[in-house]
């Protein structure tokens, strides 16, 4: 009796939202819950046309992945046909939301190429499940497929399949 209330709370918390091989539920962030540095909102289906890479990042991890970073940096693929999204999730951390946005509009300026979008209340921890006070990697197809997910940090090895993947999926 015990097990199915336990599935029915992971299915009803959104714990099995993302499988590998098939695209995200999509979401949309905007006004109350955060949006683009810009003020736009945002929404996971722009995520399709070109191959993505979407990091979802509590600030207090925000180095976590550095390693990752340097090594799709230095590959400079071809940006009309990759792209990165990095979600902060703002209600992950003490630090008041000013001092993050503050620091995540000089980050891109400094980073045009990426797209940083303000999560201030878990809308990917709830609508698709992933890791909060992490740093989540996620990979998605030109189609929107979800083709890698990570919490934490990636090594070496892992840095590896993200690279041919992107490789393979360009």
């Amino acid at each position: 009796m015990i097990r199915p209330l336990i599935l029915t709370l992971l299915f009803a918390s959104g714990l099995f939202a993302l499988t590998l091989g098939t695209p995200p539920p999509e979401v949309t962030i905007a006004g109350d819950d955060g949006g683009t540095v810009g003020g736009e909102s945002w929404s996971s289906s722009s995520l399709r046309g070109k191959v993505h890479i979407l990091f979802y990042v509590d600030p207090d991890e925000k180095e976590t992945n550095n390693a990752l970073s340097e090594a799709l940096k230095a590959k400079a693929f071809d940006r009309s046909r990759y792209g990165s999204v990095a979600v902060i999730n703002m209600a992950a951390t003490w630090l008041p939301n000013f001092a993050i946005a503050s620091s995540l509009k000089a980050k891109q300026e400094k980073y045009p190429d990426t797209l940083y979008v303000k999560d201030k209340k878990r809308r990917l921890v709830h609508d698709w499940g992933i890791a909060d006070d992490s740093s989540d990697v996620l990979l998605f197809d030109k189609d929107g497929t979800l083709l890698y997910l990570h919490e934490g940090m990636v090594d070496a090895q892992g840095i590896d399949t993200v690279i041919t993947l992107i490789e393979e999926h360009l």
